[in-house]
């Protein structure tokens, strides 16, 4: 249960930033941020109102219930009432428990999302390439913007990797969830005996770094051109397009070949590594700040098996909060991808309340 005195503040920090923006006299360099804050609130306060008045709702309901000299019909009605009270207040208390979740800095940014095919074989690069288009439909419904940075195709039609930025809302605390190893069982076309196979995908989901999040001298990085499908190479010939950068205190290295223009190839692995190095230096000072580190979800753990989808049972199973959705086809269409999200943000809300106690 949320103590009221805490719901109470969400109201209250509404309506105090109601009659601010009202005023029209809100410094401009905070503007935005009061306006985006107010917007956020403005989507909860309804939710807020209810969970509030519940307690003295079900106490009218009770006394209507309890009161003999009422017709069987109005308590009837009335313990209807309570019934749907009861379950909106728990819905109610879920969303609540969303909004009041520890923010991270990161949530409200961009991400750079790459995926990689793991254990086996092209069955495996099939499976990127079902993971990608489940991240299409998701951001698709979510209005966010979907860009290709960078992709390699296998034989099977599949993908050997894939790369790509996702811009929007608060993309980073959706997606920071998806990080992990993603496990497959099914019967690939290509097998006569119609034994299941498993395959793996990694995904790895990074929050887009600004210039003012990470420093990267140019002092720090190595920058080598080759001939783009070649197997790279130190070049100077100016008709040499692909790019491989490497940042030379952390031995982050990024190629990319996807563009016929060395400058935009150049732009895009920049992109790409600050994003890189930003995370890995993220992921440190997440470390030494709190040893459970592993134990919360969303660690961002790329070696960590977080989900099976398993074709011929129809379902998905989420192993860090140990849910099963039987609607396999449903959550690789991006519908119910909201439901999985939403448990994982739960989840991870209670671990983190039980490491501060």
């Amino acid at each position: 249960m949320i103590p009221i005195d805490k719901v109470k503040k969400i109201i209250e920090r509404y309506i105090s930033l109601e009659k601010e923006l009202s005023t029209g006299k809100v410094d401009p360099k905070l503007l935005a941020k009061k306006s985006k804050e107010y917007s956020n609130l403005k989507d909860i306060v309804p939710q807020a109102k209810e969970y509030i008045g519940f307690e003295k709702n079900k106490k009218d309901l009770d006394n209507i219930i309890q009161d003999k000299k009422n017709d069987k019909e109005m308590i009837l009605l009335a313990e209807k009432e309570l019934k749907d009270a009861e379950e909106n207040r728990e819905k109610n208390e879920k969303k609540l428990k969303i909004f009041l979740l520890p923010k991270d800095k990161d949530d409200e940014k961009n991400t750079i999302v790459e995926i990689r095919a793991g254990t086996g074989g092209l069955e495996a690069t099939l499976f990127v390439a079902d993971l990608f288009r489940m991240y299409e439909k998701v951001c698709s419904k979510k209005k966010w913007l979907m860009e290709i940075i960078s992709i390699s195709k296998s034989e099977a039609g599949g993908f050997k990797e894939i790369i790509f930025s996702v811009t929007g809302n608060d993309i980073y605390s959706y997606l920071k969830y998806e990080s992990g190893v993603h496990r497959v069982q099914r019967v690939p076309d290509t097998e006569t005996q119609g034994r299941v196979h498993t395959s793996a995908a990694t995904v790895a989901v990074l929050p887009e770094a600004e210039d003012v999040d990470v420093e990267i001298k140019e002092s720090d990085i190595r920058i080598d051109v080759f001939r783009a499908g070649g197997p790279g190479g130190q070049s100077v010939n100016t008709t040499d397009s692909a790019v491989r950068i490497t940042h030379l205190p952390s031995g982050v290295v990024v190629s990319q070949q996807d563009e016929k223009s060395q400058h935009k190839n150049k732009a895009k692995a920049l992109k790409i590594l600050r994003a890189r190095v930003y995370e890995a230096e993220k992921r440190k000072r997440d470390q030494e700040r709190s040893e459970n580190r592993k134990s919360q979800i969303g660690s961002g753990d790329r070696s960590e098996r977080i989900r099976t989808y398993n074709f011929p049972q129809g379902r998905v199973t989420d192993h860090r909060i140990n849910l099963t959705l039987h609607k396999l086809e449903e959550f690789l269409n991006g519908d119910i991808h909201e439901e999985m999200n939403e448990n994982l943000r739960l989840k991870d809300q209670d671990l983190k309340l039980q490491n501060l106690t």
